[in-house]
């Protein structure tokens, strides 16, 4: 049965958004509760009523990356789901691709703000699950979709210049990436990053093994600073797996 239209003018209900499920646990005795990234409002939070008892008849596409159309009712941080269908076959993660999927989810889950629509984070993070799924290159995929994240949160990362004196960052150069401020160049320190892989970062393009490892280190550390020590759960999973 298709679901019911939404009265006209009535904000409080939404008719057929796209959407993945990033997370979902059980709730009470039959239902349950999700974590749902949507194309048009964001992040939002929903509770899915009988579902696990199949009342609902949505339940098995409740999975995630599988690309969703959801329709959902009420106000505040918890609305109600009134129904879902596939709008697609999902992407199969497999070994690794299928801890990064869970990475990406759970950066969403973690840094993205509830209700905060953003439409071309939306659709990196499904040409992240395509690239994950194909196998091409999992290292450039990570890196682009937290460059993407943080740009839709406001913490973009300035990249092709010094951040004191404004200079075009030297490629053959050691730079220190201050959090609060840019690139800086380095002393002696520990974290220092060769200004070829904040050109890299900014093209998202890693050609060399020297950029891709210490794109990782400096996008670790930027992520860490901004989930405020707050640990991953997706990042156990690989450590328990290598």
């Amino acid at each position: 049965m298709p679901p019911e239209a939404p009265r006209r003018g009535d904000p409080s209900r939404v008719l057929l958004d796209h959407a993945y499920l990033l997370h979902r646990r059980d709730y009470r005795e039959t239902s349950l509760l999700l974590e749902l990234f949507t194309l048009r409002h964001g992040r939002i939070g929903v509770i899915a009523k009988g579902a696990r008892r199949g009342r609902q008849g949505f339940a098995a596409v409740l999975q995630p990356f599988v690309p969703l159309l959801v329709s959902w009712s009420g106000r505040g941080e918890l609305a109600n789901l009134n129904h879902a269908e596939a709008a697609g076959i999902g992407v199969r993660l497999q070994h690794t691709a299928l801890f990064c999927g869970f990475y990406l989810n759970e950066l969403l889950m973690r840094l993205l703000p509830p209700h905060d629509p953003c439409p071309e984070l939306f659709g990196t993070y499904r040409g992240g699950l395509e690239t994950l799924a194909a196998g091409e290159d999992l290292e450039t995929a990570l890196r682009s979709f937290e460059l993407s994240l943080l740009e839709a949160i406001g913490y973009g990362l300035q990249l092709r210049v010094e951040a004191e004196s404004g200079e075009a960052i030297r490629p053959e150069r050691l730079y220190s990436y201050r959090i609060d401020a840019g690139p800086v160049p380095a002393g002696d320190e520990a974290d220092a990053v060769h200004g070829m892989t904040l050109l890299a970062l900014h093209d998202r393009r890693f050609d060399t093994s020297q950029t891709r490892t210490e794109a990782k280190r400096l996008m670790r550390r930027i992520i860490a600073h901004h989930l405020n020590g707050r640990a991953l759960k997706s990042r156990e999973l690989f450590r328990s797996s290598s």
